[in-house]
């Protein structure tokens, strides 16, 4: 998707072709579907193909962010009845959105997280994670942490996608 991964050598170059592996599984995952299809749900979860790689987008612009800018851009009131729409609305394609679109916009954010691992001083550097329930309080996630997170949350979200899926055609990813 984005920088090619045989440019980066060690780490860096493990972390890229790894992410890259887990984004081309989700993306492959959704050939061929209509929008219609894309936003179809085949399971009791709300979660379609299309909203999972649209979220999928949202996480990972929003962690890339983080190693950057630190908690800023991460940090969200989730007492706010509009944080709570606006994500629940990262999980599914609304109105006007396709599956074209939502692919687009992926493969941008992954081409600027490519560009950031591969120039990002120091995998070690950390930040702070924001105030939120979930993170132990004065917790500190270095870069690297932070693309692990993102591959484990992209490998997850690709079997869901692989799940409804094979429940709309029949279709798999694998095998």
């Amino acid at each position: 998707m984005g920088i090619d991964e045989r440019t980066l050598t060690g780490e860096r170059g493990d972390l890229a072709q790894t992410l890259g592996a887990h984004r081309d599984f989700l993306t492959f995952t959704a050939r061929d579907l209509t929008d219609e299809q894309a936003a179809t749900r085949t399971t009791v979860s709300e979660l379609t193909v299309g909203g999972i790689i649209k979220h999928v987008t949202a996480v990972e612009r929003q962690w890339a962010r983080f190693i950057t800018d630190g908690p800023s851009a991460t940090g969200t009131d989730w007492h706010d009845p509009a944080v709570l729409q606006a994500h629940a609305d990262s999980f599914r394609m609304l109105p006007g959105e396709t599956l074209a679109g939502l692919i687009g916009d992926y493969r941008a954010v992954a081409a600027a997280t490519d560009d950031l691992l591969a120039t990002v001083p120091d995998l070690d550097a950390s930040q702070p994670l924001p105030a939120a329930p979930w993170y132990e309080p004065g917790t500190r996630w270095s870069a690297r942490r932070v693309l692990l997170h993102v591959i484990a949350e992209t490998a997850q979200h690709a079997g869901h996608a692989d799940i409804i899926r094979e429940s709309l055609d029949g279709a798999k990813t694998m095998g």
